[in-house]
């Protein structure tokens, strides 16, 4: 009896250790048939506008954007992102500077290319990253610098200027996470102009933003800050518009600088798709009853917007 239970016994621990040793190497097995993550992904924005530190890009009008980007597991990275665009168009058809109206400037893309590198140096959720952002701009016909090109005698700021408004960053930012919350600090200087505006290398834009997963159906709050300071202002007493005649209402201080904030929230529907909704301000200025960033029909760019956003990542 003592032999029968013993015998039974090892028959038993021999199977429990045959099914453990299947079931790791099964285990090891479907482990290594795991398709591996890709280093590249890529993604597709349909916008119902296109605003970029709290100024449109495109008139107040929608934007198609997408781009890739490929991440090495050292913590290198490189990547490439477009929009439509039209406020350099627009800037060279504006009624409001007849010396470049009908110019024939053609800028219908806006194309980035950066580089970088991003670890977590400081602990898990808390990845550090610096990095170069070129932001191009094929503007076919655009004139060289001329002081015909000013507006009211001021150098106008990112329409009409005269000024290649391509412009090279450089960047350094830290990420947090903080249970369902996370976001980054993040500091940008242009070592060149500044997206056209005359005599603006060294403007710098340091900002803010944080979510928070409210783990209500895939919903996440979102809120943002900055603030974009441009060196050399230009000051201004009875100013001769293009035309010749003065204009008083002019007199004052061109200040290009100016803070920008967005409160919104993204909706994430699985799949890689997600959409976005949020209202962005900004503090853009005037002189007289000329604004500093101005569209076409002479409004303000950098006005109140309420914006959707509908995008896919593969």
């Amino acid at each position: 009896m003592k032999s029968f239970q013993k015998s039974a016994i090892s028959a038993v621990a021999v199977a429990l250790l045959s099914g453990l040793v299947y079931t790791s190497a099964f285990a090891e097995e479907a482990a290594a048939e795991a398709p591996e993550v890709s280093p590249v992904t890529a993604n597709v924005t349909v916008a119902s506008n296109y605003i970029y530190r709290g100024l449109t890009q495109s008139n107040n009008k929608p934007a198609i954007q997408g781009g890739f980007d490929y991440a090495h597991e050292s913590g290198l990275y490189i990547g490439n992102w477009n929009s439509s665009i039209s406020w350099i168009s627009d800037g060279y058809s504006s009624s409001s500077n007849p010396k470049t109206t009908g110019t024939g400037v053609s800028a219908p893309i806006e194309m980035d290319f950066y580089a970088g590198f991003k670890k977590e140096l400081i602990g898990e959720g808390f990845a550090s990253d610096i990095g170069v952002l070129q932001y191009y701009y094929s503007a076919a016909g655009l004139p060289g610098i001329q002081s015909s090109t000013t507006v009211n005698n001021i150098p106008s700021s990112r329409q009409a200027a005269g000024v290649n408004p391509s412009t090279t960053e450089l960047y350094v930012a830290q990420n947090y996470t903080f249970g369902p919350a996370t976001g980054f600090l993040k500091f940008s200087y242009a070592v060149t102009n500044l997206f056209g505006i005359k005599n603006s290398a060294g403007a710098f834009y340091p900002d803010f933003t944080a979510n928070y997963d409210t783990g209500f159906y895939g919903i996440s709050l979102n809120a943002h800050a900055g603030y974009q300071y441009v060196p050399n202002n230009v000051v201004t007493s009875n100013a001769q518009s293009t035309a010749g005649v003065g204009n008083t209402s002019l007199a004052g201080t061109w200040n290009a600088s100016y803070a920008d904030w967005k409160l919104g929230l993204t909706k994430d529907f699985g799949g890689g798709l997600s959409g976005t909704a949020y209202y962005t301000g900004t503090s853009a200025q005037k002189v007289g009853s000329t604004y500093v960033y101005a569209t076409p029909n002479g409004g303000n760019a950098g006005r109140g917007n309420a914006v959707v956003a509908l995008t896919k990542t593969f």
